[in-house]
């Protein structure tokens, strides 16, 4: 359950009582994020009929100064017709209050479920949407630096190091170099914009082939739009813990992402190398990850290897990868 600080019933309720919601019905926890601790509230609603909204406390990893740059966004692309949750600002028009040392913001409920196994159609839907909020987010006001950048990637598998990689995998050592290769080749003027940096098939609700929500914003930043596409293309296009490419899927991911807004020659060139940096990300991610996390934890670890062959076929399959269909 990521429910890392118990609320109860009174604090929920005097939380609930500073918003335009109406009154507390329920709270439920909620078992899915590793970081934050997320109940579904439901409440009377503003007009007497019933709403649901998500109610996130920020536990870890991301800093309070953040807050308005994460939820202002929200607000930004909603406002811009895209398929994102609102932030509910209370009475004084605050995104979030504090409960003690810890922040907490009222976000919008939007119904759909997450996808295991994405079928084309909908890989397709999430290439279009992408391809929106990169367009509507280049006249937010406000940026912010990714801080998990390709030279993040290399310092972190590096400060792992060698002895302590190689006892996850024997493989894995070599990767601190390839992040070192990765990090000297890396394109810096390709067109950049608000990105999302972490769209994997649990960040999105679907309905159908219908996307109806993108969530879980909490590492966008300032970015190359290919490197957010890359990114996505490695969370949604692999099956057996990166052994297996779903070309069809990739396909329709591009596809549909360059129905909104089509690639310029540059960014096409640089994808197998940006989609390469993504995988390297999460292999560098997970590797710290597996090795703070105790053995004995009631957390499952994720294997680094599975992107670190998903960064393989990458480099293997080169602009192949992202070919357009015939």
């Amino acid at each position: 359950m990521a429910v890392y600080t118990h609320l109860g019933a009174e604090d929920l309720a005097q939380l609930i009582a500073h918003y335009e919601v109406g009154s507390l019905i329920s709270a439920k926890g909620i078992a899915e994020g590793v970081s934050n601790s997320n109940w579904l509230v439901e409440t009377s609603g503003p007009d007497g009929k019933g709403a649901r909204y998500i109610l996130t406390m920020y536990e870890r990893r991301i800093e309070t100064s953040d807050l308005p740059f994460f939820l202002g966004l929200l607000d930004h692309l909603a406002a811009k017709g895209c398929p994102v949750p609102r932030t509910i600002h209370d009475r004084s028009g605050a995104y979030y209050r504090m409960i003690g040392d810890k922040a907490v913001a009222l976000i919008e409920f939007l119904p759909g479920v997450s996808v295991d196994r994405p079928t084309v159609g909908q890989a397709r839907a999430v290439g279009r949407a992408l391809a929106q909020m990169h367009l509507a987010s280049q006249d937010f006001a406000m940026s912010r630096a990714n801080g998990l950048d390709i030279s993040m990637s290399h310092r972190t598998l590096e400060h792992c190091g060698e002895a302590a990689l190689s006892g996850i995998d024997s493989e894995l050592p070599t990767y601190i170099d390839r992040a070192a290769q990765l990090r000297d080749l890396w394109p810096v003027d390709l067109p950049r914009a608000i990105c999302h940096t972490d769209l994997f098939p649990d960040n999105v609700l679907m309905l159908g082939d219908r996307v109806s929500a993108l969530i879980d914003f909490y590492f966008a930043a300032e970015d190359s739009m290919a490197y957010d596409l890359a990114v996505t293309h490695a969370s949604w296009c692999f099956e057996d813990g990166g052994h297996r490419y779903l070309p069809d899927v990739g396909q329709a991911l591009v596809a549909g992402y360059e129905e909104t807004r089509p690639l310029e020659p540059s960014e096409r060139e640089q994808l197998p190398l940006l989609a390469q940096g993504a995988c390297l990300r999460f292999v560098a991610s997970r590797a710290e990850d597996w090795l703070n996390t105790p053995a004995d934890a009631l957390v499952t670890r994720k294997d680094p290897m599975d992107f670190a062959r998903r960064l393989q076929f990458y480099a293997d399959a080169g602009s192949g990868a992202f070919e357009r269909p015939r």
